[in-house]
C-alpha cells in the first residue's frame, strides 16, 4: 500500500485546534493519532537504513503503520462528512458549536456555589 497524507499537518493542526476551542476532543483524538502514524512511520524509516536493525522487524512496523494510518484518514473523512465540517477551512460546523457551548455552560452552572 502506498503511503499518502490526506491531510497536512497544518489541517490536522486546525483540527486539533477546533477540538480544544470547543471541547470536542473526538475528531482532534483523530488527528493526533495520525500525526503519531505519521511520526512512527518516519522513526522507522530511519531505522530501515541501519543495517545493525533487524530489518523484518521495521519493516512490518512500517508497513503496519501505513496502514493503520490510512485507515485513521478514513476515520477522520467519515467523522467531518458526519459532523458537517467545513472542509476548504475545516472549521466546527455552527451548530455543533452552540451545542458544545450549550453543554459547557449547563456543566459550569452546576459547580456554582448557590446564594447565601
Amino acid at each position: 500500500m502506498d503511503y499518502i497524507e490526506r491531510f497536512t499537518d497544518v489541517e490536522l493542526e486546525k483540527i486539533i485546534e477546533e477540538g480544544l476551542i470547543y471541547m470536542c476532543a473526538c475528531p482532534a483524538q483523530v488527528a493526533d493519532t495520525l500525526r503519531k502514524f505519521r511520526e512512527l512511520r518516519r522513526y522507522q524509516l530511519n531505522c530501515l537504513v541501519n543495517p545493525n536493525n533487524d530489518l523484518r522487524v521495521h519493516e512490518a512496523i512500517a508497513r503496519n503503520s501505513v496502514l493503520a494510518h490510512a485507515q485513521l484518514q478514513d476515520c477522520l473523512d467519515e467523522v467531518l462528512e458526519l459532523e458537517q465540517w467545513d472542509r476548504q477551512t475545516l472549521s466546527m460546523p455552527a451548530g455543533l458549536r452552540d451545542r458544545q457551548e450549550r453543554e459547557i455552560s449547563a456543566d459550569s452552572r452546576f459547580f456554582e456555589l448557590p446564594d447565601k
